[in-house]
């Protein structure tokens, strides 16, 4: 029997592994493999665009080494503090990344912050830089969703839509199943499944969207900024309806973190943007 079936698109993967090889004895995972893939393509991506837009690429590359330490520090404190009822009774776990438990929303905020300070101390404009990493950065996030693939992890609720995806009941954790996919459990050949939405699929399909639509207008944009508003409006529009499909959510007061920041994430760029549109449509028409 299939370990992975997307029964409505006929698809079957037979056997697919979390580990991808084993290096001294220890096992090296997929979802390690796709996050530095989508590290070493984001840093190759800013060095092109630092090029093509007349900028320093060594302070790309001295940058991307400060933001890759930092967002892995954030995304892990991100998920800790809002898991913070299992991390207080268990704080021998909050270091051990091994186990899973990295919130990209941390990763972003982490290398935001890394660029204010970095582009301050360097002399940078800080909003060329974030032009500048932003479609780097969707890239990056598009790539990794594919390490939860492999994972059996980030899915939603149960559904009967064209992307059902079917994984074994016993490969995902119980933590993550939700009363609506144990009531639809299928039972074939004596191997139970559940079927859900795949929303690591979803997520990684609206990044390349975005991801493109970053890449046609970066050509075009009118303000330095332009491409990162773009980006945290663009990724926000994705995030705050798929997250509500994930069953594995964080949560504050009842509410789902990532929606409440997505939200939040849309009413700044939409007014960041407005406000820089009309600004710069101002400044022209004083121009002429």
């Amino acid at each position: 029997m299939p370990e992975i079936w997307f029964p409505n698109l006929g698809i079957e993967i037979a056997h697919l592994d979390r580990t991808a090889f084993t290096l001294f004895g220890r096992s090296v995972y997929w979802y390690g493999i796709f996050i530095g893939l989508a590290v070493v393509i984001g840093v190759w991506l800013a060095l092109r665009e630092a090029k093509r837009t007349g900028q320093d690429p060594d302070q790309y590359v001295d940058f991307a080494l400060y933001a890759l330490v930092f967002s892995v520090i954030g995304a892990r404190l991100y998920y800790v503090i809002f898991s913070w009822d299992y991390y207080s009774a268990h704080p021998e776990k909050i270091f051990a990344l091994r186990e899973g438990g990295l919130a990209i929303y941390g990763a972003v905020i982490a290398s935001i912050l890394t660029a204010i300070v970095y582009s301050k101390k360097k002399g940078m404009n800080f909003w060329l830089l974030a032009d500048t990493g932003a479609p780097c950065l969707v890239f990056g996030q598009m790539l990794g969703r594919w390490g939860n693939f492999f994972n059996r992890e980030a899915f939603g609720g149960f559904t009967e839509g064209m992307f059902a995806m079917r994984y074994p009941l016993d490969d995902v954790r119980s933590g993550d199943l939700s009363p609506d996919i144990l009531e639809h459990l299928q039972r074939i050949n004596g191997v139970e499944y559940i079927q859900v939405h795949p929303t690591f699929l979803y997520e990684s399909l609206w990044n390349l969207g975005v991801f493109i639509l970053l890449i046609i207008l970066r050509r075009h944009k009118k303000f330095d900024g332009e491409i990162f508003g773009l980006y945290l409006l663009g990724y926000a529009l994705g995030r705050v309806w798929i997250e509500g499909l994930r069953t594995d959510q964080l949560k504050i007061g009842g509410f789902a973190v990532s929606q409440l920041l997505s939200a939040g994430l849309i009413v700044a760029a939409v007014c960041f943007l407005v406000w820089k549109w009309k600004r710069e449509k101002k400044e022209h028409a004083t121009e002429n």
